[in-house]
């Protein structure tokens, strides 16, 4: 029941969150039916004010998660890399030993 009820919401919330940008571009279009001048001249409502306030405050959040996964993968790889260096490393002091003590030719 948890289940469903968790799953129902978080598809709102996530229909919520799409529509939401959606509905702040298409206040940016012309209204077609509108021939007044003086309402294209009047102030935005505060509705739409926010609206785009929502989008970008939606865009940036999207670009920092997109940055931080980038610079997350970019982290591993580094330590990826210093790793294998540093087994690399580890054999080739071996190998140095080895010929030290005699052991190999």
């Amino acid at each position: 029941m948890d289940e469903e009820t968790g799953g129902r919401s978080k598809k709102r919330l996530l229909l919520f969150l799409v529509s939401i940008p959606l509905q702040s571009l298409s206040g940016l279009a012309d209204d077609p039916s509108s021939t007044n001048v003086v309402k294209a001249e009047a102030k935005p409502s505060s509705s739409s004010k926010m609206d785009r306030e929502v989008f970008f405050v939606c865009l940036v959040v999207a670009a920092v998660g997109i940055l931080s996964v980038c610079l997350f993968k970019l982290w591993q790889k580094k330590k990826r890399e210093e790793q294998h260096a540093r087994l690399l490393r580890l054999f080739e002091e071996d190998d140095e030993l080895e010929l030290e003590l005699g052991l190999r030719d």
